[in-house]
């Protein structure tokens, strides 16, 4: 078995992300992907891991986090994911396999990766066609950014610190262009 060849440090910024098994869907229902949300919660507390971003996909997920405290965030990935597995599996009388291997890591290594990583998160539901503005997919934290909708997972300052307002970020936001989109994709 190949090992992680990330190293997570403090203070550090990683896109996280996996898909479903054979590119199957890992949420079935609304219920799913608010149950997902909740094990973020327990699993990865905001005094250890900030998350900056995050979208949740039927078939896929994508979280973008910072990382605030020691403690071994591989292990809590892992306990994480075993735990919707089996929430998943028993809930759907299933078994075996819900994620196409372990979570991938990509280290976060500049400001404008992260801003353009940001902007990639929010735009995947418009990009996938499941809606026609990122604001109107539920199962994200482009909402929390641009309508000061709360939502207790997510900590939007560190981004938004980059920007004079929301709407100079929904507007970064909302003009990438298929060719940024492509781009950003093949970086992971």
């Amino acid at each position: 078995m190949a090992r992680r060849t990330v190293k997570f440090g403090l203070q550090e910024c990683y896109h996280i992300y996996n898909r479903g098994n054979d590119k199957q869907p890992i949420f079935l229902e609304s219920e799913n992907y608010l149950f997902f949300l909740k094990q973020i919660l327990k699993y990865l507390p905001a005094s250890r891991v900030e998350l900056l971003a995050y979208c949740l996909m039927p078939n896929h997920y994508h979280l973008l986090t910072r990382v605030n405290g020691s403690f071994d965030f591989s292990r809590s990935m892992k306990n994480f994911t075993i735990s919707f597995v089996k929430a998943m599996n028993t809930r759907y009388h299933r078994v075996g396999h819900l994620f196409q291997g372990e979570f991938k890591a990509k280290h976060v290594d500049s400001t404008e990766y992260l801003l353009h990583l940001s902007r990639y998160i929010h735009m995947n539901p418009v990009f996938a066609k499941l809606v026609n503005a990122p604001d109107k997919w539920e199962f994200s934290s482009y909402r929390e950014y641009v309508r000061a909708v709360s939502d207790p997972i997510v900590q939007s300052a560190f981004i938004l610190s980059h920007f004079t307002d929301t709407h100079e970020y929904s507007t970064y936001v909302e003009t990438l262009s298929d060719t940024e989109f492509e781009k950003i994709t093949k970086t992971f």
